[in-house]
């Protein structure tokens, strides 16, 4: 069995350094990049029957993170994508998950996160590589289940909030400070605070970026 490999583009030596080790003791396959342009060279030349993933920095000074995903797309070479960012920047988590990238981490994060989601990722490698075939099976597929399941949570959890909370919460997934927010439905800083607490907590996001994921994932 071939063992599985991440790609990894960052511009951050360190946290390059510092993930590769990690994954490869970790039993992955790893090859990283500083510079974008070497990387989507090489990423178009891989080995299309080796099961991996892309980690992919947003914000590189060279190419952005979705520049690099889209040069990727165009020449073919199309890979599941974990984006990684240490800025809780909304506008760029939306246009990743339009992208079709399977998450959105903010660094620094911890070893159980990027678990989750490289079993996510991979696992919707497969599904992909697998689709055609899965297509002449009349019964759902275990994506298309998980689909429906996440879908129900979300809105489970959405009839939870009030019309205050998913007002002030729609602002937030726009990326609007609380105290434009505030200022926008007269209400003080404190108190908008408050409602977007409640309504992170009853969506069960732990961040501005999760709550994104979910609402652009959710999105008919």
């Amino acid at each position: 069995m071939n063992k599985r490999t991440i790609y990894i583009v960052d511009d951050n030596p360190e946290f390059l350094e510092s993930t590769r080790f990690w994954l490869s003791g970790a039993g992955f396959d790893v090859q990283a990049w500083a510079d974008p342009r070497e990387a989507i060279e090489a990423l178009a030349r891989r080995d299309r029957s080796r099961s991996a993933c892309l980690m992919l920095d947003v914000r590189m000074p060279q190419l952005s993170g979705l520049d690099v995903h889209d040069a990727l797309n165009e020449r073919g070479a199309q890979l599941p994508v974990i984006y990684m960012s240490g800025h809780a920047d909304v506008p760029l988590a939306v246009e990743a998950m339009r992208k079709g990238a399977v998450t959105m981490l903010e660094k620094p994060f911890d070893d159980a996160t990027l678990e989750a989601a490289l079993d996510t990722a991979f696992a919707g490698g497969t599904v992909r590589a697998t689709a055609a075939a899965a297509a002449a099976d009349a019964a759902p597929s275990a994506e298309a289940v998980e689909r429906e399941q996440a879908h129900a949570r979300f809105v489970a959890r959405e009839a939870r909030l009030t019309p205050r909370e998913r007002q002030v919460l729609g602002y937030v997934v726009q990326g609007v400070y609380n105290k434009v927010i505030a200022d926008k439905i007269g209400l003080s800083i404190k108190t908008v605070e408050l409602y977007r607490a409640r309504g992170m907590a009853k969506m069960q996001a732990r961040s501005v970026a999760e709550l994104t994921r979910m609402m652009v994932s959710q999105q008919a």
